[in-house]
């Protein structure tokens, strides 16, 4: 018989720790009820429908499925335990079709009488579950579930991983986590997708310093996880725990965890967020040079304001220069030169302060009393004067204006200069 088919695990991970809720409410079995179930006399089938049986199991054995299911459904026994087992392997075939529709009436027939013998029934109970979740009848998967561990007594890790997705795919979020635990605490090894339903639980409730804690388990349960320092970075951003998400990134980026460009942006962008801006330009800088982040006019903007929030002036004055190349941006010409002035670079100043106002920069006054800034510590007086004048027809630098044009007006005379 061929396997049901595997479920989509969720897409996040998780870990031992966190709350237990006990809305999912599982029944505590009668043992002593499952002890005469068990030990009962074992039930066989009549002569006449064994033969029909062991006639319709040739054409089985002959890989004549679709011939084998006609010749099960023309037998119609009369005792109720003939008809169960008849219905039962009906259940397994279609099973094995995938026409899990019929698969799911045949097992509900095979079920519902409670005549089976005790292995065929606990084995059909769980089918059942299995098949309604394959149709997505979530809520009757769970119910199928606990019925199965009520009759068996049984504790099956997978049973509870199956009734965490079923709660999970109902978006009874809450009901996730304690049958996830449970099939945690059953598992004799790590089973990450266990993990994965506890977290995309926790993060659908928004509970992410749960999610936190589960996939700081994560990391260290699956060491061999490329992902799992990433995705921790992450969660501990959801909490604004911007040095952890950090130091996670970081172990990530030295194991050579990073597959996306988004990843080694990332990385920079929280060394500028834990005030480390120079480092978070030279990484920045070394990843285009390295091809892992393209260089277009947003990333190199983003050296240009790393290396500016370090006041690497030059640095960012060169960085936004060249963003500014990609489509002949003034504004990011006018920062460039205002670095420069503020690095003392007054020639280079005046080259991009010109450059930003032929583009036509919003932000002409300033603009305007940066370049007259720029002349005046040239000794430029003239070109001073004419450059202030200009930045007081600005309502934004009106004021500073007139009050740095009389200052340059008395340096020039004192100078001899004429205006």
């Amino acid at each position: 018989m061929k396997n049901l088919p595997k479920f989509t695990a969720l897409a996040l991970l998780v870990a031992l720790t966190g709350a237990l809720y006990s809305e999912a409410g599982f029944a505590a079995p009668n043992y002593e009820e499952i002890e005469k179930r068990k030990n009962a006399k074992t039930k066989l089938m009549g002569e006449r429908v064994g033969k029909k049986v062991s006639k319709a199991f040739e054409l089985y054995n002959e890989d004549k499925l679709d011939e084998a299911i006609a010749a099960f459904r023309e037998i119609d026994p009369s005792d109720e335990f003939d008809k169960a087992t008849v219905n039962r392997f009906l259940a397994q075939f279609y099973a094995q079709k995938e026409n899990y529709e019929e698969a799911v009436k045949y097992t509900r027939l095979s079920v519902a009488p409670d005549v089976l013998n005790f292995n065929d029934q606990a084995q059909m109970m769980k089918l059942l579950g299995d098949l309604s979740r394959a149709t997505e009848k979530y809520q009757d998967a769970i119910n199928a579930y606990e019925a199965w561990m009520d009759f068996t007594g049984e504790s099956d890790a997978k049973v509870y991983a199956s009734i965490a997705q079923a709660y999970y795919e109902l978006k009874q979020y809450r009901k996730v986590i304690e049958p996830a635990d449970k099939a945690i605490a059953l598992s004799e090894e790590p089973n990450k997708p266990y993990y994965m339903f506890k977290i995309g639980a926790y993060i659908e409730l928004k509970q992410y310093k749960e999610a936190v804690k589960v996939q700081e388990t994560v990391v260290k349960l699956f060491p061999e996880d490329s992902k799992a320092w990433i995705q921790l970075a992450s969660f501990y951003m959801q909490v604004e725990n911007f040095s952890s998400a950090l130091t996670s990134l970081q172990v990530a980026y030295k194991r050579g965890d990073f597959e996306r460009e988004n990843h080694y942006k990332l990385l920079a962008n929280l060394y500028s967020l834990v005030e480390a801006p120079w480092k978070a330009a030279v990484i920045q800088e070394k990843e285009i040079k390295a091809g892992n982040i393209e260089r277009n006019k947003s990333t190199v903007t983003a050296i240009a304001s790393y290396f500016h929030q370090s006041k690497h002036l030059a640095d960012a004055a060169k960085y936004y220069e060249e963003a500014a190349k990609f489509d002949n941006d003034a504004d990011l010409y006018r920062k460039a030169g205002n670095l420069l002035l503020q690095d003392q670079q007054y020639s280079a100043a005046v080259v991009r302060l010109n450059k930003a106002l032929e583009l036509g920069t919003d932000k002409k006054g300033s603009c305007y009393a940066d370049l007259a800034e720029a002349y005046y510590y040239q000794d430029k007086f003239k070109l001073a004067y004419d450059a202030i004048l200009k930045a007081q027809e600005d309502p934004s630098t009106r004021r500073f204006a007139r009050s740095w044009a009389s200052y340059i007006k008395q340096k020039a005379e004192r100078r001899g200069v004429s205006l």
